[in-house]
């Protein structure tokens, strides 16, 4: 159950096998159901997750009811409410696996005791945040004054499993798009 997640410490960081255990010893396995809410809009989020086969989605809601997806996590990725797992303040967002799933989980003070005794853990850890950093970039930047079909080839050349694995509907509002648009356009590709 841990392979995955040793590997993805082993490419980022020089650690021994020691060390390695040391690590895997502050995630527990949690399985999930589908559509499972992991992180409810104001509570305070105090895990971190990492997704060994299955996927998250982080996303809000607005007066309107509409959901708007801000992040997936799929199989080796991290995911969280990240501000409210940071800050200790009411997430301003939900945190839901999309699929059944296996998660591997760690409490936020396993977490930053790892940032603060392990310098190779707090490698990760800033690595963790300068890809999300670049990743939500990519899309805000990539996505201004990009039409329907341009973010939906962004997609496709950057998260080529994306639309295979989230439904229309997710997939649509991450987008910023309908989902007749887009699945309008991707009957034609």
């Amino acid at each position: 159950m841990y392979e995955l997640l040793k590997k993805y410490i082993s490419n980022r960081a020089q650690i021994n096998d020691e060390q390695m255990d040391f690590i895997c010893s502050f995630f527990k396995p949690m399985q999930t159901k589908r559509n499972e809410i992991l992180v409810r809009y104001e509570e305070i989020c105090q895990q971190y997750y990492f997704v060994n086969k299955g996927c998250i989605r982080i996303f809000t809601i607005n007066k309107e009811g509409i959901e708007t997806s801000r992040f997936f996590a799929f199989e080796g990725g991290f995911g969280t409410a990240l501000p409210s797992f940071i800050d200790q303040q009411p997430a301003y967002e939900y945190v839901q696996t999309i699929e059944k799933s296996e998660l591997l989980v760690i409490s936020r003070t396993d977490f930053y005791q790892l940032v603060e005794t392990m310098p190779q853990f707090a490698l990760i850890y800033r690595e963790i945040l300068e890809l999300g950093f670049i990743t939500a970039q990519k899309r805000i930047y990539g996505f201004q004054g990009f039409d329907a079909l341009e973010k939906v080839k962004w997609i496709i050349e950057n998260q080529p499993h994306f639309l295979l694995r989230v439904s229309n509907k997710m997939a649509a509002s991450y987008l910023g798009i309908s989902p007749s648009t887009l699945s309008r356009i991707k009957s034609k590709l």
